[in-house]
């Protein structure tokens, strides 16, 4: 009868669908936001066993991400995500303006980002200190296995693990980062270590130095203590230079105890000597604005260029991968985060149809897979020119338009030239 204790009575309120997020980053965040709020159980489980507020450096904005923030519940200005610029400039290596472009942007920190978005989901939703080792995914559900001897189930298991994704390396073992040609250093210095002359040049605009073969940028973002205010913020750095794989760039990845790293290398293992020379480099190539922001940054940081692209992003009937899982661009389109935070909204507008989830999850892969691809390519053209050691001369003349000061003002971290 209905309503009984024995026949699953018409009264009950149906199961509630539930997610497993791998990874408990910023994409995984976004994800695990907007499935809630669509009313879906959601567990994240980062490998990591501690917060990750600490890391990464700056974040360009694009309206789409404020978009998909405000789809979070997440009741936010853009004037608490980041830092306003009012515009782009060029410095030669006199440090006198080059090329100056009106283009009014914010700019964020990866932690200033992170800790928003975290602070909008409820503690026992998020845990850490959880590697996955496999994933089994059946006709009627998925299951993940743990480190730890755990398993969890749901009816979704979202891959939101980054460039080297435990779950797209289960299902899609081939699909592998290549290496660019080209490293970037970064940094993050306090706006209030630098001179009175580099902050009125440098901190209320987006701007570059292009030596030869190089680009450098940078840009303003939040303080280590979450401030925005002028004289409060930090100034971003990223320095692209080529880096032959098997010479330069494994002698910038052997660390202080002589031990090589494939494609990273933590901070603090860089060799004093590696950052020395890297500093005068600076002094003899940047603009001395820049030279000025590289030698006052207390921990320059190293990261090989990387590109991968995946033939699929629905890996199961209950599987999907997402953001820098499924797509890494070269960060000259700026794209990374709001990629992942589009990618998110797309999964969830998808389920939202009323489709079951093997059919969600293919509307979402034909909405979004075209688009990883394109964003991979755009990136690929505009960073061509600083791996001219491995272009012919037809490739290496085609590219360096890309390196003009009006094109590189007009094309970096923006979304024109990108078809979805």
């Amino acid at each position: 009868m209905p309503g009984d204790s024995t026949g699953g009575g018409l009264d009950r309120a149906p199961k509630r669908k539930r997610a497993i997020i791998i990874g408990g980053s910023i994409c995984g965040l976004f994800t695990a936001l907007l499935l809630r709020r669509s009313g879906w159980d959601v567990a994240v489980f980062e490998r990591i066993g501690s917060e990750l507020a600490g890391r990464g450096a700056g974040i360009v904005t694009h309206p789409e991400m404020f978009d998909v923030i405000a789809r979070t519940g997440i009741d936010v200005t853009e004037a608490r995500v980041g830092v306003g610029v009012s515009g782009r400039r060029v410095f030669d290596r006199e440090g006198r303006l080059a090329g100056q472009l009106d283009l009014p942007q914010v700019l964020t920190s990866w932690g200033h980002l992170y800790r928003l978005l975290r602070s909008a989901l409820p503690d026992g939703t998020y845990h850490h200190g959880r590697n996955l080792v496999s994933v089994e995914d059946r006709a009627d559900a998925v299951r993940a296995h743990f480190a730890d001897g755990s398993t969890e189930e749901a009816d979704l298991l979202v891959g939101a693990d980054g460039l080297f994704s435990t779950v797209r390396a289960a299902f899609l073992p081939e699909a592998q980062p290549t290496y660019a040609g080209y490293v970037a250093w970064r940094g993050l210095v306090d706006e209030a270590a630098l001179s009175a002359a580099t902050r009125a040049a440098l901190c209320g605009h987006f701007s570059f130095s292009l030596p030869p073969g190089e680009q450098m940028l940078g840009y303003p973002v939040a303080g280590a203590d979450e401030q925005l205010e002028d004289g409060h913020r930090r100034y971003n750095f990223v320095w692209y230079r080529p880096a032959a794989s098997d010479g330069q760039l494994a002698d910038l990845l052997t660390n202080v105890d002589g031990k090589r790293h494939p494609l990273s290398i933590p901070p603090h293992l860089i060799r004093p000597e590696v950052v020395a020379a890297m500093r005068a480099d600076a002094r003899r190539l940047l603009a001395p604005q820049f030279a000025e922001v590289v030698e006052r940054t207390p921990q320059p940081f190293l990261q090989a260029i990387q590109d991968l692209e995946t033939p699929r992003m629905r890996l199961g009937p209950h599987v999907v991968i997402l953001g820098d899982a499924a797509f890494v661009a070269r960060p000259h389109v700026g794209m990374g985060v709001t990629k992942a935070a589009a990618d998110a909204a797309a999964l969830v507008s998808a389920l939202d149809d009323g489709s079951d989830v093997e059919a969600a999850l293919a509307a979402f892969e034909a909405r979004r897979l075209s688009f990883g691809r394109a964003v991979v390519q755009r990136a690929r053209h505009l960073g061509a020119y600083m791996q001219a050691q491995i272009l012919d001369a037809d490739e290496r003349a085609r590219a360096e338009r890309h390196r003009r000061p009006e094109a590189v003002m007009s094309e970096t971290a923006v979304a024109t030239g990108i078809a979805a």
